[in-house]
């Protein structure tokens, strides 16, 4: 379909993106406490006014990074958990394979890292996250494992403390990534941790876990 829009109409709607994907890249690269607006502007090749007509704060800016960043991933694992029709043990294998393909090589660990460092000074930070990231993904898989107990899969327990243990050790080996780099020795491989920790955290919750 050819897009009869304007040049410059086609060219303002983009424009949000743009300089989302800027802010995104100087956030990582020089963090929250020293990113200036001029230096996300500059970036995204706009003047600084024009930033002011998107977002009244760096903090707005941030928020709209991490939704941009990671919206379209929950929607997918929102929709593959609903659609999905098998047990809790099928699940989380297909869960932990697709965060793990998504986090390797994203940004994702860098903002995480962002917000652990800087969310002392920079409290509206973690709110941020919280409100955008972990408490979607927590209370996704506390339903999950509460209709899982109730259906006589999961052994009782707080649900809660279950689903820290089931992304624990994905959102640590980011972290670990992140810190010291994708090349040092103990730097494990997103998709093994992912698979074989699966396989570990099933063990352990699971009422019947033989055959897996």
């Amino acid at each position: 379909m050819t897009d009869n829009k304007p040049k410059w109409s086609r060219r303002k709607d983009l424009r949000p993106a743009e300089i989302i994907d800027a802010a995104l890249h100087v956030f990582t690269e020089y963090g929250f406490a020293a990113t200036k607006l001029d230096d996300i502007a500059k970036r995204a090749g706009i003047v600084k006014g024009t930033l002011y007509r998107y977002y009244d704060t760096k903090e707005d800016l941030f928020r709209a990074v991490v939704q941009h960043t990671i919206e379209v991933h929950l929607q997918t694992i929102q929709q593959v958990s609903t659609n999905f029709q098998g047990s809790l043990a099928e699940l989380v294998p297909v869960l932990l394979k697709y965060a793990a393909t998504r986090i390797s090589g994203s940004n994702v660990p860098a903002l995480a890292r962002l917000v652990i460092s800087e969310s002392h000074t920079f409290p509206d930070l973690a709110r941020i996250w919280y409100e955008n990231v972990v408490s979607h993904v927590l209370t996704l898989l506390t339903d999950l494992i509460g209709k899982a107990q109730a259906r006589g899969e999961v052994r009782m327990g707080d649900p809660k403390v279950h689903a820290f243990s089931i992304v624990g050790p994905l959102v640590l080996s980011a972290l670990f990534h992140e810190m010291f780099g994708n090349s040092i020795i103990h730097a494990p491989s997103f998709t093994a941790l992912a698979e074989q920790h699966a396989q570990t955290v099933l063990t352990g919750i699971l009422l019947d876990p033989v055959r897996l």
